[in-house]
């Protein structure tokens, strides 16, 4: 099933939550300097500027209006039967299994049947509840913050990017004679960020609200104003909500490099050095952080790398190369600011991630023959991972007011795993064999084992407990698989070239062993211990703890595409016309990625989940469009 929830049916017409907008233009200038017969310098230098925005749905004082949201699904009130009767909580009233039943029934017959009031956004049912006239809530906006009129609890919000980016680059080169040359690269680069939401639709209601729903399991008796600099809690179209500030970002970097020859070896070596420093400066001041507001200090990092290749000429056609380099890259922002919305909390141990790489080919080329075969292997050590989501069961600790301290239970989430090591290696073949003066057949192979090399540490700070950071220890990642690509890819196709300048071509591409990434958190010890204990759960068993965490593969595909193309010569005038469409077939059962849930964190409350029949909770996944087409036209003069 080829299914988006991001959009509904309103006054006829197709409307999605999710829409994309963006005026962002670059400016390019380039330089081209021939200094003597001997040395040249080419530099160019850039600035990008504009706004990208992206819309989604939010709301508050309501549940999530999205139709795969759980509770919004069938099998939250069969569930909902289930875990009652199994554990004698929650319903006393036998009537309220048959209203549970009768909701299964309702909501599982209209998903049957492709029902668009509940399979997609309800934007009729959306208006209609911003508009109607509910007394008690306006009773008490008026009592808490002395507003008046219909308030909206759903609405359609911008994530705004205001982007400022200004890069420079020099690239100068000096031939010392026909064999050796020597290379230095410099480069600037200045990134400045604003971000913030803004409201964009209040759909159909009068105002919102800046406050946090939460505001009393999070922090009791505050204000809950996401920025407490400004009182007005009441929220028009075109205001500015939720979180606003400022990423800032400077990096130079300087490659010398030396290139000759001698023998049947040509070589390169080239070093890096390199400088960034960062910051975030926050506009809004949330009332759960204090370093929310004003500006971070600066986190700087000084960066060095070598990297090198040699290539050897067995003879014309044949020859052996190598491809060495080891370097370490500052933290990116966002793996930097763990959770820039609302605060500056860096992250507990962030340093510079190593990469070592080293790849070994054999080529050869021929009039008939291009052949390829490689072997390589990548380290990365150092690295951070960031991500945020909901959690049941997660057992944080939370400040009150007073000073005491209190167990956050279920809370949205930030978490680090950090001094991530992973190795990526295998091997591939690329092959070209010319049959005809016209037609080509070419193959590519590619066998790879991407896997996780340690047992990384984990963090998790709640939005509820202020700028605390809860360690969770090590997460049991070693020699699980990396997810998000194939680690095994085959490729068949071929192209024909007619001397009237136009050609043909197809390829056939088959993918597998695609995982994906697991869930650091569902693999701590945290995970499989009881709280109050601090013992495994009674009745929990290894070959339980396996079958729960063991990796989630993907279906293997395969696609076929083509491509055609002519050229075309008018006076002095070129023409170009190209043609291609991909996934000739259609298929959309391709899994092109997705993540394990993480919302049940205690394995008891996992398995029950996991083993039942209609899980709520089950991995998210992502697949691939149908058909597509392109055509493309190109002039030169």
């Amino acid at each position: 099933m080829h299914y988006n929830s991001y959009w509904g049916w309103q006054d006829g017409e197709k409307r999605s939550e999710r829409v994309r907008r963006g005026f962002q233009p670059l400016f390019q200038i380039q330089d081209f300097w021939k200094i003597n017969k001997n040395s040249s310098l080419w530099t160019t230098a850039s600035y990008q500027f504009g706004k990208d925005k992206g819309s989604r749905l939010d709301w508050n004082g309501v549940t999530n209006p999205s139709p795969t949201y759980y509770r919004n699904l069938p099998s939250y009130s069969l569930n909902s039967i289930i875990y009652n009767t199994t554990n004698g909580t929650g319903i006393t009233d036998p009537s309220q299994y048959a209203t549970l039943i009768d909701a299964y029934n309702t909501s599982q017959a209209a998903w049957q049947n492709g029902d668009p009031n509940v399979t997609q956004i309800n934007w009729d049912q959306i208006y209609a509840n911003n508009q109607k006239n509910d007394v008690v809530d306006q009773a008490e906006m008026g009592r808490l913050y002395g507003l008046t009129g219909k308030r909206s609890k759903i609405y359609l919000v911008d994530d705004v990017s205001d982007d400022k980016i200004f890069n420079a680059g020099t690239h100068y080169t000096y031939n010392f004679n026909d064999r050796t040359k020597f290379i230095m690269n410099v480069s600037y680069q200045n990134y400045k960020s604003e971000l913030y939401r803004e409201m964009k639709d209040l759909l159909g209601g009068d105002y919102a609200i800046g406050v946090d729903p939460f505001k009393e399991s999070a922090k009791p008796g505050s204000s809950g104003l996401y920025n407490t600099l400004d009182p007005n809690v009441q929220l028009r179209e075109g205001d500015r909500m939720t979180y606003n500030y400022i990423l800032r970002r400077q990096e130079a970097k300087v490659n010398p490099g030396l290139k000759f020859s001698t023998g049947n070896f040509d070589v390169f070596v080239s070093a890096m050095a390199g400088y960034s420093t960062s910051n975030r400066e926050g506009l809004f001041k949330h009332y759960l952080y204090e370093n929310s507001y004003g500006k971070s200090k600066d986190y700087n990092f000084w960066n060095f790398g070598l990297k090198g290749q040699i290539v050897y000429r067995i003879n014309g056609r044949n020859f052996l190369v190598y491809n060495g380099a080891v370097y370490n890259q500052a933290p990116f922002l966002e793996d930097l600011f763990i959770n820039p919305r609302i605060n500056a909390l860096v992250n507990p141990n962030i340093r510079s991630t190593v990469y070592t790489a080293n790849d070994l080919s054999y080529v050869v080329n021929t009039p008939f023959l291009k052949l390829r075969a490689s072997g390589f292997i990548v380290d990365t050590q150092n690295e951070t991972n960031v991500q945020r989501f909901f959690a049941d069961g997660i057992q944080l600790s939370s400040t009150n007011p007073d000073g005491s301290v209190s167990q956050v239970q279920s809370a949205f989430v930030t978490q680090v795993m950090s001094n991530v090591e992973k190795r990526n290696m295998g091997v591939e073949l690329g092959v070209d064999l010319k049959v005809l003066p016209t037609l080509s057949l070419q193959g590519l192979a590619s066998l790879g084992q991407y896997t996780y090399r340690n047992n990384p540490e984990v963090y998790l700070v709640s939005d509820a407990s202020g700028s605390s950071v809860t360690s969770f220890g090590k997460a049991y990642l070693k020699d699980y698989k990396q997810g998000g690509t194939p680690q095994r890819a085959f490729s068949l196709g071929f192209r024909y070239n007619n001397p009237k300048y136009w050609w043909v071509g197809a390829n056939w591409n088959y993918f597998d062993n695609n995982y994906l990434d697991p869930a650091p958190a569902l693999r701590t010890n945290n995970f499989i211990q009881n709280p109050y204990s601090s013992t495994p759960y009674l009745g929990l068993t290894e070959g339980d703890v396996r079958d729960m965490l063991k990796p989630v593969q993907l279906p293997s595909a395969f696609f076929l595409n083509a491509n055609a193309g002519k050229s075309f010569m008018i006076g002095k005038y070129y023409i170009l016309l190209t043609a291609s469409v991909n996934n000739i077939l259609n298929n959309k059962r391709f899994i092109t990625g997705g993540f394990e849930q993480t919302r049940e964190t205690k394995a008891k409350d996992f398995a029950a989940d996991y083993y039942s029949s209609t899980p709520s909770f089950g991995p998210k996944y992502w697949y691939t469009q149908g058909r597509s087409y392109f055509v493309n036209l190109q002039f030169r003069f």
